[in-house]
């Protein structure tokens, strides 16, 4: 078989906007091609050829009709793409296989005709390239070899070419056929002397997208990092490689960015092979995928490591398989085994390399997250899995989405680097302790920031309150899950959980009233502080009110110390159990490391209860690490003072979100014509819950939860009071 370098097509495009230098910048389709065969070997040159193609939008721009001069007639009566580019190619191959030759290669005066026209369009239409729109050679290239002195590549034009070889151009020619004629002279010239030239770079345009790992030691030049916006939830990076059709991305160079709750919030980084795809792909800004168009901005090689840079061996072994599709699970019941999964996904689904095929998410201390990712050998293998999209598996539905290697490092970074709810600071200085007072952290108050949880099972453990909250756990409050004890020290069935705000609070009792936890129904209610603290004390909550409990912690007697036997024992880092009165061994105290008024008793894990207290007992169980249980007393005298003179402990790190309320809303008004209602918000169905009432009715509100405040007050300012089917909605946001 001949060379490539044997045979050169030389070959121009024109769209129907702009053209030249912004070839492709507007999405603009393809409606003129010319070419013209050269016989390296021989340096003679074929027939000049020229087709017209049939745009689906005949809506020619000023600057088209003046340099093409082509009328919208003339494009009516001319084939569609696919049929030109099919007799392009037969003709091209006739033609070169009479002159004894059996390939050719595409030369362009520059990249974008082919990697911003060509590809692009074809990809929107469906349309199969043949082969040989894969391979080019890109003239300009090719003269900076020979004459290195000319300028940068980017500045070079082929007017500046012909010139700075003193060759005059063609000018009375018609557009299109100038520019063939054009290249061919300065071909020809540089294959002569003095240069004898040889065409021996070829450029070419990747199939399809490799996937794979980054690690985070790579070095990622930050001239080849772009950052998309506006991506739809459900895009896969092959997606994104589409849109990007024609420019090379690299190896596992795309990044899907996940927000705080680990779900897509439609943003992406894109590493591409050098600084000039880079270029190219911020001239596609604003273009389109479907009906939305894609913001496309700089980014940084740091930013693309923070997303997709790993350092996990189990993640690379796990990535290491080439050519996988790789499916996201979501939801998983925390007792999952790899055979559930197995058996779940079933036979026509089967896992690469069985269990080895099977990546399940877990926290720093071993817990589950109830995330895994799946291989899976082909497109159909994974075709098969996502129809079980929110099918059961125990009791939990299960999500399936197409996930990508750059997501699977995501997660497995998010969850190892950091917990889901923040644990507490370094352990203060012991202080030995006579008096239990009210426990930390319980402040009496009116505001409705609560919930109570009654009807739970006995058995119950913090981990299975922690899934049943589900995605809610994020805004409980650091040492906020109370669980309710009887007189026997047993779980009494209920619970309290602090939450950031009475709307928080509001919204999980909607959401989560009455939904099921081991074979029962669970009552959600919200409540006060108030209220809660006086059940915690002994007191009872019922439909009568609140009975006050039947004696206050503060004139309880001093209990008495016991000697028990020095043991070593970690010191705690998660919230204590209260469980007065308390007969323990004060530890010694140690060197002050905090302020005195941040400074709180730890004791020894060695209790000895009295089980005969008047009143209910209870213990605060951490939101993390629930399976650690420590214990810890009010500080006495000054040091309670300059503790109650504190601001109340520190919340979680503020969320991405911000709620606003609807009022107003039609009662048989769904998710969808809420969704519709803030069409341009880019909101997704789990962003809006409507709200029912106690008899479950809806109640004509609902709670919206949009990306950050900015948006949330814009659509508040820009979406007040405007109909929905007749009616006037109000918003609000909420604190």
């Amino acid at each position: 078989m001949a060379s490539h370098s044997d045979t050169l097509v030389v070959f121009f495009g024109a769209t129907a906007g702009a053209n030249g230098g912004k070839l492709g910048s507007d999405e603009r389709e393809l409606i003129l091609l010319v070419w013209q065969i050269v016989d390296l070997h021989e340096n003679k040159v074929g027939k000049l050829q020229q087709t017209l193609v049939q745009p689906d939008s005949v809506d020619l721009s000023e600057q088209c009709k003046e340099e093409t001069g082509l009328t919208v007639e003339e494009l009516c009566k001319a084939e569609p793409l696919e049929s030109v580019l099919q007799q392009f190619h037969q003709s091209v191959s006739a033609e070169v296989k009479s002159l004894g030759r059996s390939s050719y290669t595409l030369c362009v005066d520059g990249p974008l005709l082919i990697r911003q026209v060509l590809h692009p369009e074809a990809s929107k239409k469906n349309l199969v390239l043949p082969e040989c729109f894969y391979t080019f050679v890109d003239l300009k290239k090719e003269f900076h070899k020979c004459c290195p002195n000319a300028g940068l590549v980017k500045d070079l034009t082929l007017p500046s070419m012909l010139d700075y070889v003193c060759i005059p151009a063609v000018v009375e020619q018609e557009a299109g056929l100038r520019e063939v004629k054009n290249m061919v002279l300065l071909m020809l010239h540089l294959l002569a002397e003095p240069y004898n030239h040889k065409f021996s770079t070829f450029e070419t345009v990747n199939y399809k997208f490799e996937s794979g790992a980054c690690s985070k030691t790579e070095a990622v030049d930050s001239e080849t990092v772009i950052r998309a916006r506006g991506l739809p939830w459900q895009s896969s990076d092959q997606d994104i490689a589409r849109f990007f059709k024609g420019l090379n991305i690299a190896k596992g160079g795309v990044a899907l960015c996940l927000n705080a709750q680990g779900r897509r919030n439609g943003e992406a980084l894109v590493r591409f092979i050098n600084s000039e795809h880079r270029d190219m792909a911020l001239d596609r800004h604003k273009h389109h995928m479907g009906n939305r168009y894609i913001e496309v901005y700089k980014a940084t090689g740091e930013e693309f490591l923070k997303i997709a840079g790993g350092t996990s061996n189990e993640v690379a072994q796990f990535l290491s398989k080439e050519n996988q599709v790789i499916i996201r699970m979501r939801g998983l019941p925390f007792t999952a085994t790899p055979q559930d999964v197995l058996g779940f996904l079933g036979p026509e689904s089967p896992v690469t390399d069985g269990m080895e095929g099977l990546l399940f998410v877990k926290y720093p201390d071993g817990r589950p997250t109830g995330d895994a990712f799946v291989l899976f050998a082909c497109e159909e293998y994974a075709q098969n899995a996502l129809k079980k999209h929110k099918q059961i598996l125990g009791k939990r539905y299960i999500e399936l989405f197409r996930s990508t290697a750059a997501e699977v490092q995501q997660v497995l970074n998010r969850y190892m680097s950091t917990p889901l709810i923040s644990t507490l600071p370094p352990p203060p200085p012991m202080v030995s302790v006579p008096v239990l007072a009210t426990p930390p952290f319980i402040t009496s108050g009116s505001t409705r920031d609560c919930i109570r949880l009654r009807g739970l099972p006995y058995t119950a453990a913090i981990e299975e309150i922690l899934e049943f909250m589900g995605e809610h756990t994020i805004d409980i409050k650091p040492h906020g899950v109370h669980m309710v004890l009887n007189q026997q020290g047993r779980p009494s069935g209920d619970a309290f959980i602090q939450m950031k705000s009475a709307d928080r609070a509001f919204m999980v009792a909607q959401k989560c009233h009455k939904k099921m936890m081991k074979d029962r129904y669970v009552e959600v209610f919200q409540c006060s502080t108030e209220e809660m603290s006086f059940v915690l004390m002994g007191g009872t909550l019922n439909r009568s009110g609140l009975s006050p409990p039947p004696c206050k912690l503060p004139c309880l007697s001093p209990p008495t110390y016991a000697a028990f036997p020095a043991t070593p024992a970690m010191l705690p880092t998660e919230a204590a159990l209260y469980q007065p009165p308390l007969l323990a061994t004060p530890r010694t105290p140690q060197a002050p490391t905090h302020s005195p008024a941040h400074a709180l008793a730890y004791y020894s894990p060695q209790l000895y209860m009295n089980m005969n207290m008047s009143y209910t007992t209870y213990y605060p169980s951490p939101p993390v690490s629930p399976s650690t249980v420590s214990y810890f007393a009010a500080p006495p005298g000054s040091v309670a003072a300059a503790v109650a003179a504190q601001p109340a402990p520190a919340l979680l790190p503020p969320q991405p979100g911000a709620l606003v309320r609807m009022q107003g809303l039609p009662y048989n008004a769904g998710v969808k014509d809420i969704l519709s209602f803030f069409q341009g918000y880019q909101l997704q169905a789990d962003s809006v819950l409507v709200l029912y009432n106690w008899s479950g009715q809806r109640s004509g509100e609902a709670l919206v939860t949009f990306p950050s405040e900015k948006a949330a007050r814009r659509a508040v300012a820009e979406c007040s009071n405007l109909p929905l089917s007749g009616h006037p909605i109000r918003l609000v946001c909420c604190e």
